[in-house]
């Protein structure tokens, strides 16, 4: 197999440093778009001539453009770099609101943008999207996460369709709990009295109190498969990785189906008599 060259946001910590990892030891060049450039040092002293650590707020999108201005040849662009706030809608700030889509739809909308037109040029590329279980399953207190995940498996899906014609592959990753920083990470919201003791309560005492011998998810064996599955003729779409976001899809699946079919007649019942209406091919 021959070496590619990837470009990586938020590789200095948990799944994204451990990807970076597995990458190098594989033979591949990577860029490591981050903010704390000195994260990636040990990194960066095993393998000098193959990892290129950029400084990159991924929420600035001149930044972006530029470095993707530097690195045009990136064969695979990685959109990893996220967090969460979580708290009541009502609970979340003009600040946190903003944050949240910043840093997990608009950034890698932006990231995208600005490397498409290279590998549209070169008939060849693959993103992939670090999404999550909560990017198709919703839990109180994490309303603005879930917006920019959902927004961003959205967009990524449109977006593999309009480019798949160019020789340009999509993947959706979409991992459950993971042994990193990001619950460390996390930023809460200000808590209001009328939430107290609510069910954003009960999610937010939950999240504070997970420790290690609840969190399934192994970084390093999750950037492992992410490689693998990266490495198909034909990879899927969407990938799920961890037990835990396995479970809960298939239950909102499930019970999303259900719900349908419950009220498939009332959809045929408002439509004019033998139209079709708009089905995409």
């Amino acid at each position: 197999m021959s070496s590619q060259k990837w470009f990586v946001t938020g590789a200095s910590g948990g799944l994204g440093r451990a990807l970076t990892g597995k990458l190098l030891a594989e033979g591949h060049r990577v860029v490591a778009a981050v903010r704390r450039v000195d994260a990636l040092q040990s990194l960066k002293q095993a393998w000098p001539d193959r990892l290129e650590v950029e400084p990159v707020d991924v929420t600035c999108p001149d930044q972006i453009r530029a470095a993707a201005a530097r690195h045009t040849d990136a064969d695979v662009v990685v959109n990893n770099a996220g967090g969460a706030v979580i708290g009541a809608m009502e609970e979340m700030s003009e600040a946190d609101i903003e944050q949240q889509l910043a840093l997990n739809l608009l950034a890698p909308i932006h990231v995208t943008r600005a490397f498409l037109g290279a590998m549209r040029a070169r008939k060849y590329g693959m993103f992939i999207h670090l999404s999550s279980v909560g990017g198709r399953a919703a839990f109180p207190g994490g309303s603005m996460y879930h917006a920019a995940k959902f927004g961003l498996e959205g967009f990524a899906e449109s977006v593999s369709r309009e480019v798949a014609g160019f020789g340009i592959k999509t993947l959706i990753i979409e991992p459950g709990s993971i042994a990193t920083d990001f619950v460390a990470n996390i930023r809460w919201a200000e808590q209001l009295d009328d939430y107290k003791d609510s069910v954003v309560d009960a999610v937010r005492e939950q999240v504070r109190n997970f420790g290690e011998e609840i969190i399934s998810g192994d970084p390093v064996k999750m950037a492992n498969a992410i490689y693998t599955v990266s490495q198909l003729p034909e990879p899927p779409l969407r990938t799920v990785l961890g037990s835990d976001a396995y479970t809960v899809l298939e239950g909102s699946y499930t019970q999303s189906l259900e719900a349908l079919k419950a009220q498939k007649e009332l959809p045929s019942s408002v439509v004019f008599e033998g139209k079709r209406g708009f089905i995409p091919e």
